[in-house]
């Protein structure tokens, strides 16, 4: 019994780790590249560089090669907007449909569901049409909006789902020390939601930074381009240095990374809190 469980034990790391590098091979792949000549890339794409070229990053952070910190900028003002708005709406409205009690509320909350039915590519050429009627084209909030609106659905049933696991103990004190909806929800709700708000903050963020056919739609001055928009013009500009492309990747990957890795397990508890059927 003892050998077979350590057998098992040892299929399954090595299936862990098959999936591991995988997963990882592109990103790998992507690096050793950012890092190599373009001669160097071509005749062997999936070699080691030799001599490891840092100059690629030089020049992608050479602002008078480059507009990456341009793109960054944009990139950073929408993502941050994008989170905010998004984590203030959906904890909100999450907070309303789980705890206040109001006549319809079971059909607000499917309401909201229904919208995550609903594909954004539908409804592109009527959010086109009213952007523009909005004079928010080639502005951040024209794409700030559309995202947070078609984020809110997922986010309010996550929000829903965490607030309801929070003991009625505590809105009972809050009540009793004279506490109203709105000073309860502020002072007591939202400092133990770490994780949900963690939760709900990395992935807008991900999705705002990774979005590249909603400003493509919206934006059209290069000094407002996001670093997906960015990836475009770079390519266009260096068309045959994909060495080059390769290091704007790397570099645009690098601050998603680092937020997912510190927020993971905040993630991990906030989707598990989430998961709560009416």
């Amino acid at each position: 019994m003892l050998v077979q469980n350590k057998f098992r034990l040892a299929i399954r790391y090595v299936l862990l780790v098959l999936i591991a590098f995988v997963t990882l091979f592109p990103i790998i792949l992507t690096v050793l590249g950012s890092l190599k000549s373009l001669a160097q890339l071509r005749l062997d794409l999936f070699g080691l560089p030799n001599p490891v070229l840092w100059s690629n990053y030089a020049d992608i952070l050479d602002p008078h090669r480059s507009i990456f910190f341009t793109n960054l900028f944009n990139s950073t003002v929408v993502m941050a907007a994008t989170v905010f708005f998004t984590i203030m709406l959906s904890t909100m409205a999450g907070f309303a449909l789980s705890k206040v009690q109001f006549l319809g509320r079971s059909h607000v909350y499917h309401y909201f569901l229904m919208g995550m039915l609903f594909p954004a590519a539908v409804a592109i050429l009527p959010l086109y049409i009213e952007i523009r009627n909005l004079g928010l084209l080639d502005t951040y909030f024209g794409v700030i909006l559309p995202q947070v609106a078609f984020g809110m659905p997922m986010f309010i049933m996550l929000a829903r789902g965490f607030f309801m696991l929070l003991p009625k103990e505590l809105e009972e004190a809050s009540v009793i020390d004279g506490c109203g909806p709105w000073r309860y929800f502020m002072k007591i709700v939202l400092p133990v939601s770490a994780p949900i708000l963690t939760t709900i903050g990395i992935l807008s963020m991900v999705g705002s930074w990774n979005s590249y056919f909603l400003p493509l739609l919206i934006l059209n001055s290069e000094s407002l381009y996001t670093l997906p928009m960015g990836v475009m013009s770079f390519q266009g500009q260096y068309q045959f240095n994909w060495q080059l492309i390769l290091a704007y990747l790397i570099l645009a990957m690098i601050p998603v990374v680092i937020f997912y890795l510190l927020a993971q397990k905040y993630i991990i508890a906030g989707l598990l809190g989430g998961a709560v059927k009416e």
